[in-house]
């Protein structure tokens, strides 16, 4: 089977987050977690290749996105979708808009859309200011993220720093016009266009009228839309069908790096056996402690090991170690205990948080995912091998889920 649609995502949760939409249509969907080595073999219909470069420098995350872009290339994609978050996560420099810029030059475009609206989770876009529920962007929990703090709600003032040509904006009054109306529109638009999206229909539209172009970037639900639509065209046949996986049966892990606000709803909610890092004793004394209260604890009643806290908590761990080395202390912490989980008999990772995800995966050698059932919308269970032992690993974007999703996801197995 050739490729018919090659996915770069920016982070892991983001790549599992579209994978998992693809796959409600019921076609075949991997995720392979950065750049494979060699050539490709056994390719998907959708493949996704989740890597680690939302926050990483502009030049770094460019090579990176420009390196998957020609393995997906090789693999037979023609037509490429861009993947960021929903709450357009980025720096004043990038990554969204230098890492679309490239690809388009790469494979001769000339505008893309830019649409990280995802109805079913409480994002949308009017007349280019993203809500998170009924909030601003700029006015919601995203204001506080320790890495990537949302100041701004409007999409056009955001991405117009970070590219070298103009950025437009098609709203919501012509979307809901339909595909035709938005065609005619984009033939007038400059080449970076913010798309309005505020219900599901919208996305189909704007799916619709973009789902030749070269390239298309946003959140995953605009994506969603895709397959049923290259179906459709007879892009995609029976033999593109994904096959039925089987979950593992053993023992289970909780890890959790995110400091979102849903994500420290889910950790209070949980009524599991629980183990809170604190980034300064980390820095002093190293993971040991929570290594020992791992394997002390028994796999079937599925630990949570946490470094959730409140922003005041996450700001005073910055302010002492800085920003970056607070974030690698927990994530390497947490990786250890993924190992350690694993070696005790673990097959079953719940892991909230993008950069948390990345540390686990790499740590765990997963190196590609087929995608399994839909805990919540955005979030699937993903069946991968680990050091020779087959594994169940969902990876869960902090505001992702509901406030028992922990819980949820190991029933949903």
């Amino acid at each position: 089977m050739m490729t018919v649609l090659g996915c770069i995502a920016d982070d892991f949760t983001g790549a599992t987050d579209l994978a998992g939409l693809l796959a409600r249509s019921g076609v075949r969907v991997s995720l392979r977690i950065g750049v494979p080595d060699g050539p490709p073999e056994d390719a998907a219909a959708f493949e996704v290749i989740a890597l680690k470069i939302r926050t990483a420098p502009v030049e770094d995350a460019v090579s990176q996105a420009l390196a998957a872009l020609d393995w997906l290339r090789e693999a037979g994609a023609e037509r490429f979708f861009w993947k960021y978050c929903s709450t357009f996560d980025s720096t004043d420099k990038g990554n969204i808009g230098p890492v679309a810029e490239a690809l388009m030059d790469r494979v001769g475009a000339t505008q893309t859309v830019y649409c990280p609206a995802f109805p079913e989770n409480g994002r949308s876009i009017f007349m280019g200011n993203l809500f998170v529920g009924q909030q601003p962007l700029a006015e919601s929990p995203m204001k506080d993220h320790p890495l990537t703090p949302m100041r701004d709600s409007n999409l056009v003032r955001l991405l117009a720093p970070q590219v070298k040509q103009d950025v437009g904006l098609v709203d919501r009054l012509t979307v809901a016009r339909g595909a035709d109306a938005l065609r005619a529109a984009l033939a007038d638009a400059p080449p970076h266009v913010i798309v309005d999206a505020v219900a599901d229909e919208d996305l189909t539209t704007i799916a619709t009228a973009c789902r030749d172009f070269g390239l298309m970037t946003g959140g995953s639900a605009v994506a969603a839309p895709l397959p049923d639509l290259y179906r459709a065209a007879d892009l995609i046949g029976d033999e593109a069908e994904a096959p039925a996986p089987t979950a593992p049966d053993a023992g289970a892990v909780i890890l959790s790096g995110s400091c979102s606000a849903m994500t420290r709803k889910q950790v209070a909610a949980y009524d599991g056996p629980k183990f809170k890092l604190d980034p300064l004793t980390l820095d002093s004394d190293g993971p040991q402690a929570a290594l020992d209260w791992l394997v002390a604890q028994d796999l079937a009643d599925a630990p949570l090991i946490y470094a959730t806290a409140e922003p005041d908590e996450v700001r005073a761990a910055q302010d002492k170690l800085g920003t970056a080395q607070a974030g690698e202390i927990v994530e390497q912490a947490l990786a250890r205990c993924a190992r350690a989980a694993r070696e005790s008999g673990a097959r079953r990772f719940v892991v909230a948080g993008g950069e948390t995800s990345g540390a686990v995966t790499q740590a765990l050698g997963v190196a590609r995912l087929e995608i399994g059932p839909e805990i919540a919308p955005g979030v699937p269970w993903c069946f991968a091998t680990s050091d020779g032992h087959d594994i169940a690993i969902t990876l869960k974007s902090g505001n992702f889920g509901s406030e028992g999703f922990f819980s949820e996801a190991l029933e949903k197995l």
